[in-house]
This record gives structure tokens, C-alpha cells and sequence, in this order.
């Protein structure tokens, strides 16, 4: 996702006469991830004029002296040097080696003065702190990987980090989420460029999506980030993951830390990035997620569990943060997690079991495919429909809540065990007149 600003003069943003809007200068330093430090060397590196991509000019520059070594223990020795930067239109970080080290005084110095000139920059995962570093985020909105977003706020707290956001776009400084998500970013700057069509094109032949929807809170971990560990508010950020399943707001957590709403709100901000009760209810939408995926919890199980006041809060929270309902969401992991040996084997017996119920004497069974009513054929398909109706009920698409429910469809194939196969059975429905099911 973008996030468009107009804080910032239409003169800063003019470039100079020197600098030319193709050439894309990409800053390496020693250290970093080989992956994003070569998302825009493809990118931007890579004449794809025969796809309909226009075509950049690439500058590698070495934002400190060779050989610079990656990862793998790679080395690495870049054409180009500094001064290659004052010829760029756009400068790319994609990486810095280290959150707790300061980058060299000379390649912050080159960033700032580009910026200056009108050069647009980019932060790729960990480049937004040598953007931090360089003063260049001071005020403005940011993105970092979610697992360093607590400390880029900490380190610097006039830059406005928000870890939800694959990328933030602020006019002529960006930043991106991490290692993918530099991808998602370098399209965004082709689409700003050359439009829709070009980033299009880019995308097939990168073999990725042109636009992912959805934003970090779905990647997010409920581990506490290292330099939280240290801080006073750290017993009650613990607290709060424990009791995910009870109802408190901010005030409680406030309370539990002995500060006002106001102040354990600025605390709470520089220690983890985001606001509190946005922090809270991240956290009760990846419980939401676990429970789903391991558990077999109705979706109002599920938001009770996760101490949401109502099912109704948690779709609409869900639905935000991860861009689809609870039951969507639970059918599509199901469909897509590949099963374990025991649950196949389980699943293939219970197939064999509704199949060939056991019965003394088979030989007049009508044979697969029997026309007649009373058939297994027709038996098969009243089972398969009861199964449907099943898995919509237990998704929280079926009964509503409260409503009477539907027979198992284990018990309904031992009834068609009982009657050689016909598709008769009662109504789990209590007073309900006795009738056919299938």
C-alpha cells in the first residue's frame, strides 16, 4: 500500500540539471542481504524494452570501499563509486548490514545531498535506517520490515513508522516492508513512471503479482521484539498476549503499567511503533488466525476466544486486516495446507467405511450407478450433500447461532449402514416429524 503526502514543497522535489529521471543509482554496502540488494538490479538493471518495459539506466555504487562482501560470503566490487550519485534520479538502499550500527558519515552525506537536488530515495526492509540515519524520514511516514519496525521508532521518534504498511510511498522518499515487498515497491516506482501497463508488463515477466493487496499484519509475530525486553512496559505488552482471550482495552493496560491513558500511549508508541490499541487488535487478529487454522472453533468460538466483544467485531477487524471474512479465510488454508500421512490415512478409511458398510451377505446389493431411488447411488449423493451442508455449518456459513443443528454425517452413514444403503433417517431436530433425508 501507498500513502501519498503533500507536506513536503513542490521545489524540493524539482530535480536538478545534473541528474537525469532514468538513471537509477542502487547503493550497496558491506554486509548485506544478497536478496534485496539485487531486487533492483532486476528491476532497474535488465533491458526488457521487447516486454513493453521502458528501459532504466542502473548505477551500482559502493556506499563504502571494496570488496563488499554478502551473503554466503560473496564478494562483491560495484563500477561505481559516491560520485555516481550525483548524476541519479533515483537512489536506492535496499539494505544495511546492521539496526544497531551507524552507516559511514560519507554515504549519508551523498544521500542528503541528492535529496536536495531532487533525487527521489528509496528505503528498501532495512534501508529506511540509513534514510533515518541520513534525516531524510524526520517527520514523515515509514515502513520497515515488521520485526525492526519497534526499533527504527525507538531510535528515531520523529520518524512516523508503521509496520502495517507493505510500502509507504511520501512523494520523493519511500521506504518498503521487507525482503518481497522491495519488489512490490520497485513496481509501484515503474506504475508511477510509465503507468499501469508497463508495471503490468514487468510483473509477468518477474512472475509476481503487479499489485498485492493487504497490508504486513498478516506476516506479524506475537514474539516481543529484543529491546523491549529491557523496558518497564514489557511485563505488561507480556500480560496482554496472555490474556488475548479476555476483554480489556487500553485503559487496563495503562492501568497495569501505573501511567495515564496519554502517557502510556507516547510509551507505548516509541516502544513497539504503532498505537496501542491498534497493537491489541492485531494481536486478537492473528489469535483469530491460529484458532482457525488449528482448531475446528465456529467463528463466534473463535471471537469469543480472542476477546472480541462480538463475531461481528471480529469480520470486520479481520476483514481489514487481511482482506477476506474469518470463514474464508479458514476454508483457503485448508484447501491449501497439504495433509500429514495419519490424516489421509484417516480420511481414505472413512471414505472406505461410508462406501462399503459392513454387512453380511452384499449379494443382492444393487450394483454402483442403481437408478432406483433407494439406491447407493442415491445414498452417495444425499451423503456428499449432508457433508457440504456440514462444513458450511462448522465455517459459520450454515445454521445461524442458536439455530438446531444438522445430523453427523458419521451417524447418517451408519443409518445408511442399518437400512442396506437406502437414504433414510430422522431429523436431529427435536419435535420435528419424522421424514426422508436425501
Amino acid at each position: 500500500m501507498s500513502q501519498d503526502s503533500t507536506t513536503v514543497p513542490e521545489a524540493a522535489r524539482k530535480l536538478s540539471g545534473r541528474r537525469r529521471r532514468e538513471i537509477v543509482a542502487v547503493l550497496l554496502f558491506s554486509g548485506g542481504p544478497i536478496f534485496e540488494s539485487s531486487i533492483p538490479l532486476s528491476v532497474f538493471g535488465i533491458d526488457r524494452q521487447d516486454a513493453g518495459v521502458p528501459r532504466y539506466r542502473l548505477l551500482v555504487c559502493a556506499g563504502e570501499e571494496a570488496p563488499l562482501r554478502t551473503t554466503g560470503g560473496l564478494e562483491l566490487t560495484a563500477p561505481y563509486g559516491l560520485e555516481a550519485l550525483a548524476r541519479a534520479g533515483t537512489v536506492v538502499v535496499p539494505a544495511w548490514r546492521s539496526i544497531t550500527s551507524p552507516p559511514p558519515q560519507e554515504a549519508l552525506q551523498a544521500l542528503r545531498r541528492a535529496h536536495e537536488e531532487g533525487a527521489r530515495i528509496v528505503g528498501l526492509c532495512t534501508g529506511a535506517f540509513v534514510l533515518a540515519a541520513a534525516g531524510l524520514l524526520d517527520g514523515r511516514p515509514a515502513t520497515t520490515h515488521w520485526m525492526y519496525a519497534p526499533t527504527l521508532a525507538k531510535r528515531y521518534p520523529s520518524v512516523h513508522v508503521d509496520p502495517r504498511e507493505l510500502f509507504v510511498d511520501d512523494s520523493d522518499v519511500l521506504t518498503s516492508a521487507g525482503t518481497a515487498a522491495g519488489i512490490d515497491l520497485c513496481l509501484h516506482i515503474v506504475r508511477t513512471d510509465h503507468g499501469a501497463e508497463a508495471a503490468g508488463a514487468l510483473a509477468r515477466r518477474l512472475v509476481v503479482p503487479p499489485r498485492r493487496t493487504g497490508g504486513q499484519e498478516r506476516y506479524l509475530d506475537r514474539s516481543l521484539p529484543e529491546e523491549i525486553g529491557a523496558d518497564p512496559l514489557a511485563e505488561v505488552v507480556a500480560w496482554a498476549l496472555e490474556h488475548l482471550h479476555e476483554q480489556f482495552d487500553v485503559e487496563t493496560l495503562a492501568a497495569r503499567a501505573y501511567m495515564s491513558r496519554r502517557t502510556f500511549d507516547r510509551r507505548f508508541r516509541s516502544l513497539t511503533g504503532s498505537a496501542p490499541l491498534q497493537w491489541l487488535i492485531t494481536q486478537r487478529v492473528l489469535q483469530a488466525q491460529r484458532l482457525l487454522e488449528t482448531s475446528d472453533y465456529s467463528v463466534d468460538e473463535v471471537a469469543g476466544r480472542c476477546g472480541f466483544r462480538s463475531p461481528v467485531a471480529l469480520r470486520g477487524h479481520f476483514r481489514r486486516q487481511l482482506g477476506s471474512s474469518p470463514a474464508a479465510y479458514r476454508a483457503a488454508y485448508r484447501a491449501r495446507r497439504p495433509q500429514t500421512g495419519a490424516e489421509r490415512a484417516e480420511r481414505q478409511d472413512r471414505a472406505e467405511r461410508l462406501e462399503r458398510p459392513d454387512r453380511p451377505d452384499r449379494s443382492d446389493r444393487p450394483a454402483a450407478g442403481d437408478p432406483r431411488p433407494d439406491g447407493p447411488a442415491s445414498a452417495a449423493a444425499s451423503l456428499a450433500a449432508l457433508r457440504r451442508a456440514n462444513a458450511l455449518q462448522q465455517s459459520g456459513h450454515g445454521t445461524p447461532a442458536g439455530e438446531p443443528s444438522l445430523p453427523d454425517a458419521e451417524t447418517y452413514a451408519g443409518r445408511l449402514a442399518e437400512h442396506g444403503g437406502r437414504a433414510v433417517g430422522r431429523s436431529s431436530v427435536p419435535g420435528q416429524r419424522d421424514r426422508p433425508v436425501g
